[in-house]
């Protein structure tokens, strides 16, 4: 098919649901993506005979606080979700623990065995927090215009009898918030560290909404797609193909074309050219995006987009073929026991203070010595990911410069940097060292090289308040429309940002199909 309606560059999870949303309405849909495969940064595949590794997002959260699964029927086409519980498990030094379990009296339970005090403090803090998390829900679900932002996070934010002083945390850092909150360091630790998953540091200002968000954990709770987080955009290829919609893979766009200030098609690589009667949508990397225009891209838009940061990457991730699966001296296993905090995120984050000193080192240039870190294994709830008896891991670490000080090339000193981040990770569970079959290192260059994250990151942009909501990415482009008629952008780069949510690729289809059916309206209804 050398034309269509709507032509889609790239086959991320967001331009897949954006696809998804058109050609349930009846257009012509075709994505053209560089990669051998769909999926983008959420996609699975045997690195490793006989073990499936996800190579970007693994935990499946935010998605389930829209309506996509059951807008799209995703089920129809194959993906079917394994409820995890409990969520994080979270082991410290001195071999206590703390479970975040999706039930909140459960979890309160948990945290009591470590420090009563703070177990209250929990069932306050998610209290306290609970209308401003769902808020946020409502802010990511729609563009974000200034009706949207007042009405969500002004209105329907409700804060209560201590308004003023509770909105003056939302301008915080979120370590700053959640030492205010609570008397120990254990707390603190676990949802600092879940909150630093989306980039900015505890002491960043305005990064207080990515610890409010907390309570939301114990409504969506975590999933994950049997056979690998990939599964779910594989159900959307075959949900997108049974629509008539049609994909291209090992085919990178080269170009972006345009006439007189309009969309008109792209050009690959190889030289094919495709052309779309009615809209191209971008779901790369918004600098991505740029290259691919070139000077078709108005001079105030290049200046404001060029402004936008990546950043210099912050995490890495070790995948691991294992022999068994961890086992933590703070809830120690037999050797071939599946313990229910294996289904768990497993974070080994002491302190808020570790997690500081953790980004210090990024901040001088170089991978920090004590990471923060990230165990999954859910191998231990999805016997399909490795051969009987086996298991997977995945380990992520932050912080980790795409830019390195000493000006060393990732390449170079990946095994060494995976070592010590396995190390650490031994300090823990000390019996993982010997436990690796085989490994898959996915340094900040890597992520660049093989999933267009440039610079590492996996947000596209650092998720900072200047870069996100109405100035995400840029400021006047942040509604999934572009000065290039019939010429939109979705993904990670666009509002609300990174992470397994597909708001992004609705959004961007609620936008697409208003302007469709607007312009069919003009035509008098003649398509």
């Amino acid at each position: 098919m050398r034309d269509a309606d709507i032509i889609i560059v790239g086959a991320g999870h967001n331009a897949l649901i954006c696809a998804g949303y058109l050609a349930q309405a009846g257009y012509q849909v075709l994505v053209v993506e560089r990669r051998h495969k769909v999926g983008g940064a959420v996609v699975t595949e045997e690195i490793v005979p006989g073990f499936k590794f996800d190579l970007g997002g693994s935990a499946h959260i935010l998605i389930h606080h829209t309506p996509i699964i059951n807008d799209l029927q995703l089920t129809q086409y194959g993906l079917d979700y394994i409820d995890i519980d409990p969520l994080f498990f979270a082991p410290f030094p001195d071999h206590t623990s703390i479970t975040i379990y999706k039930d909140i009296d459960k979890t309160i339970e948990s945290i009591a065995l470590v420090d009563e005090q703070d177990a209250e403090n929990y069932r306050k803090f998610v209290q306290d927090w609970w209308t401003v998390a769902e808020a946020s829900v409502e802010t990511f679900l729609n563009p974000p215009t200034p009706l949207n932002l007042v009405n969500n996070l002004g209105i329907k934010s409700r804060l209560g009898a201590n308004r003023w002083e509770r909105l003056t945390d939302l301008f915080k850092g979120y370590g700053q918030v959640l030492r205010q909150s609570f008397t120990g360091t254990k707390v603190p630790a676990l949802i600092g560290w879940m909150a630093a998953q989306s980039g900015p540091p505890p002491t960043e200002p305005f990064s207080s909404p990515f610890a409010l968000w907390h309570p939301m954990y114990h409504v969506s709770g975590m999933k994950r797609p049997r056979g690998g987080s990939g599964q779910l955009t594989q159900a959307l290829q075959r949900m997108i193909e049974a629509h008539g919609g049609s994909i291209v893979t090992n085919s990178p766009v080269e170009r972006i074309l345009t006439e007189n200030n309009k969309a008109i098609g792209i050009v690959t690589q190889d030289g094919t050219q495709y052309t779309a009667r009615k809209a191209v949508v971008s779901g790369a990397h918004v600098h991505t995006t740029m290259k691919m225009l070139g000077e078709s891209l108005p001079a105030e838009a290049q200046r404001l987009l060029g402004k936008s940061r990546i950043g210099n990457g912050f995490g890495m991730i070790l995948r691991c073929a294992m022999e068994e699966l961890p086992n933590y001296t703070a809830k120690p296993t037999l050797a071939s026991e599946i313990g229910e905090h294996h289904h768990a995120l497993q974070f080994m984050c002491p302190t808020l203070e570790y997690l500081d000193a953790a980004y210090g080192d990024y901040l001088t240039g170089k991978p920090s010595t004590d990471p923060a870190l990230i165990s999954m294994t859910f191998s231990a709830i999805d016997p399909t990911l490795a051969p009987e008896g086996k298991h997977t891991l995945f380990l992520w670490g932050q912080y980790y410069p795409y830019e390195l000080a000493s000006k060393a090339n990732w390449d170079d000193i990946q095994e060494e940097i995976a070592q010590a981040m396995l190390d650490k990770f031994a300090e823990y569970a000390p019996n993982v060292k010997g436990a690796v079959i085989d490994k898959l290192i996915e340094t900040p260059l890597y992520l660049e090289r093989e999933l267009g994250l440039l610079r590492g990151n996996v947000m596209h942009l650092e998720m900072s308040i200047d870069q996100m909501f109405m100035m995400r990415p840029a400021l006047t482009l942040s509604n999934y429309r572009t000065p290039i008629k019939q010429l939109y952008l979705t993904g990670a780069s666009t509002h609300p940002g990174g992470g397994i949510m597909g708001a992004a690729g609705r959004n961007a289809a609620q936008v697409i199909l208003a302007d469709l059916e607007r312009k069919w309206w003009q035509l008098g209804g003649k398509s």
